[in-house]
């Protein structure tokens, strides 16, 4: 592992394709989750023959979406079975656990029925894709007062204090990886 802080190229291509491609590698992953093929050749065609993506970048967004995609069969995998038929919202629980896991190695990503338990000694967070269109996120908080986009879980689910309604990426901002970090530091 190297000490220096410079990006791999891997990273740089990844960081370079909304300019370059006018989507993030996320946006294009969601795209193919709309496409319904499964075959990594399938996805080169789509994005190379519909979208006139190069084949490095056709490459890299068809691997990574094969990775993301649910499978065909569910029963043995409880995320996948969560996000049947809201294959779209599939990016944004994979973004939240890529930024979780990033807090530390003694992050736990347990699947249950119905959401994600995110955990370290103890449960500090949840994934949960409740509608076809929105990602909740539920934050243990104590001593936190809710706010308008900070909201108190209520009935949502008694593990957690708060929840946080996603629709997209973009909703994966900062003042939410506060919240979630702050739950995280909290629960070690």
């Amino acid at each position: 592992m190297s000490t220096d802080n410079k990006a791999s190229p891997l990273d740089n291509m990844i960081a370079n394709m909304p300019e370059k491609t006018g989507k993030s590698l996320q946006e294009w992953v969601a795209l193919l989750g709309l496409v319904g093929a499964r075959k990594h050749g399938e996805l080169m065609t789509v994005l190379k023959g519909e979208h006139g993506l190069t084949h490095g970048y056709a490459n890299l967004v068809a691997h990574t979406a094969r990775d993301s995609l649910p499978s065909n069969n569910t029963a043995d995998d409880p995320v996948a079975a969560q996000y049947a038929g809201k294959e779209t919202l599939k990016p944004v629980y994979d973004r939240l656990v890529e930024l979780v896991r990033a807090f530390g190695d003694d992050v736990e990503i347990a699947p249950k029925k119905a959401y994600v338990s995110l955990r370290r000694a103890k449960q500090f967070a949840l994934v949960q894709p409740t509608t076809k269109t929105r990602v909740d996120i539920g934050i243990k908080l104590k001593d936190t007062a809710p706010t308008d986009r900070l909201e108190a879980s209520g009935s949502f689910n008694s593990m957690v204090t708060h929840r946080v309604r996603t629709s997209g990426i973009d909703d994966l901002d900062a003042e939410l990886h506060a919240w979630l970090k702050a739950a995280y530091d909290a629960a070690g």
